[in-house]
């Protein structure tokens, strides 16, 4: 069964109803987060991720080697084969039509079979293949007998998609990185002809930028108007490419910063006023900012009232949002001075929204 155009959300759905002794292939190209979406099921399945990249690997690393047993010669099966079979996992196999013929007819033995020379999987055990499709991927045919053993779905994600993502996992995505992705968001992915050799956008590239400048302390939310490195360029280039990181870059070098997170922590009784006159798109900056903060550093109560104060003078929809945003950082302590203050409205929002 192929399954065609399948947004991110809607693959997981699909995925999360499929009994175990179904494979599944995902297809598109690569940079949208295939990998990624399979590690987002197995972790809801409470299963440990056996990632195995076909594209660099021989018949030998799956069927294992010959040993001899009393006089008779037999394959010794490779340790992850035998964690499959011994413990429910997530059998990922990338790029299996970038593999040899002999590669893709050991993968055939896993999904037709569920085994490999006699070791059975775990019935639990599940098995994901990801393929990237395209004419400028040098890749070789499916064989049909194989594709027909798989629930196939081309996977083909929208920009709302990256964005969701994104906003939930702020200490990899600067706020403001995705603000320009959302402003322009031709810039998000390359859709035209590939010159061979050339660096171009996708969502995982720009996420790997994102990552890189927080490392080298200078991301873009510390980086704009005067405070920007000229170095962000040489870095920008080598990941999303010459032809978008000018537009990036001048985006962060005229960006205007009126007001920071730390305004709103240790402020915000001076800068109410101020702050209040701010158009929507702003104070939903300015949230997402203070969510990337409280990810990052222990806050005192009296700052996380300060930006609960600020944000219960936002519209409901805002104050869910950074509620959401929040729910996914790692520093508790944060998280339950946040409840204390926003707790309630977030509750009653989302019981007026379900009532309507």
């Amino acid at each position: 069964m192929t399954v065609n155009s399948l947004t991110i959300e809607t693959f997981k759905n699909v995925l999360q109803k499929l009994p175990p002794h179904i494979a599944v292939l995902v297809k598109g190209p690569t940079g949208i987060g295939k990998s990624h979406v399979i590690h987002q099921i197995a972790k809801k399945y409470n299963l440990p991720v056996l990632d195995k990249r076909l594209a660099y690997m021989t018949e030998g690393d799956i069927i294992g080697l010959p040993e001899l047993i009393d006089g008779v010669t037999r394959f010794a099966p490779v340790d992850w084969i035998v964690k499959a079979c011994n413990e429910p996992v997530a059998l990922f196999l990338d790029e299996l039509n970038r593999a040899t013929n002999e590669v893709q007819q050991c993968a055939f033995q896993l999904v037709l079979d569920r085994e490999m020379n006699g070791h059975k999987l775990h019935p639990e055990t599940r098995i994901y293949v990801a393929v990237n499709e395209g004419s400028d991927y040098q890749v070789s045919e499916m064989d049909p007998a194989l594709l027909r053993r798989f629930f196939v779905a081309d996977l083909e994600p929208t920009n709302e998609d990256w964005y969701d993502w994104a906003r939930k996992n702020s200490q990899i995505v600067d706020p403001i990185l995705l603000e320009f992705l959302i402003k322009y968001p031709a810039h998000l992915r390359h859709t035209g002809e590939f010159e061979p050799g050339k660096v171009y956008p996708n969502p995982a590239s720009w996420a790997r930028l994102s990552e890189t400048l927080i490392y080298s302390n200078m991301s873009p939310s510390k980086s704009l108007g005067e405070n920007y490195n000229p170095l962000i360029f040489s870095i920008a280039s080598g990941f999303v490419g010459s032809s978008t990181t000018p537009a990036f870059c001048d985006f962060l070098m005229s960006y205007k910063v009126k007001f920071s997170a730390d305004d709103i922590f240790n402020n915000y009784s001076s800068v109410k006023d101020d702050v209040n006159k701010l158009t929507n798109d702003k104070k939903n900056d300015l949230l997402n900012l203070i969510a990337l903060e409280a990810s990052r550093k222990d806050l005192e109560l009296i700052q996380v009232k300060n930006a609960c104060d600020f944000a219960l003078s936002c519209s409901d929809e805002m104050v869910v949002n950074l509620f959401m945003s929040l729910l996914d950082i790692d520093n508790t302590d944060n998280l339950r001075m946040f409840h204390k203050f926003i707790g309630k409205k977030v509750t009653a929002v989302s019981n007026k929204t379900n009532n309507m």
